[in-house]
């Protein structure tokens, strides 16, 4: 059983920066696919990023350029690096995991919150105008 914890949520201001980190446990980390997704108040979940097995990446339209998710196998963490942050981006943020992943393409990365099995309890980003 997989277990994430997601941490470096917090205040910034617009334009500001924020990392977060998702440490996963309980798993043979390299063999998931990772995505983040995030949910503002009275919204559906929204996908951010995904990175395959082998460090392929997808965004969101609503982040590319500005958001940056990598992974660290030794570490069983993945990351995302959020830069220009605007209020729009407010929400929790939340990292999946997708053991499916392992028997798809190295190159594989899932962008629907169904297709992942595993999540954290989230982090709080709030960005302030």
């Amino acid at each position: 059983q997989a277990q994430l914890v997601e941490s470096g949520g917090g205040l910034v201001q617009a334009g500001g920066s924020l990392r977060l980190s998702c440490a996963a446990s309980g798993v043979t980390f390299s063999r998931y696919g990772m995505g983040w997704f995030r949910q503002a108040p009275g919204k559906e979940r929204e996908f951010v990023a995904a990175i395959s097995r082998s460090g392929t990446t997808d965004y969101g339209d609503s982040v590319k350029g500005r958001f940056t998710m990598s992974r660290d196998n030794s570490k069983s963490t993945v990351y995302l690096q959020m830069s220009s942050l605007q209020f729009e981006d407010t929400a929790i943020y939340y990292c999946e995991a997708d053991p499916d992943a392992y028997y798809s393409s190295d190159v594989y990365t899932a962008s629907r919150p169904d297709q992942y099995d595993y999540w954290g309890q989230g982090t709080q980003v709030t960005v302030s105008p």
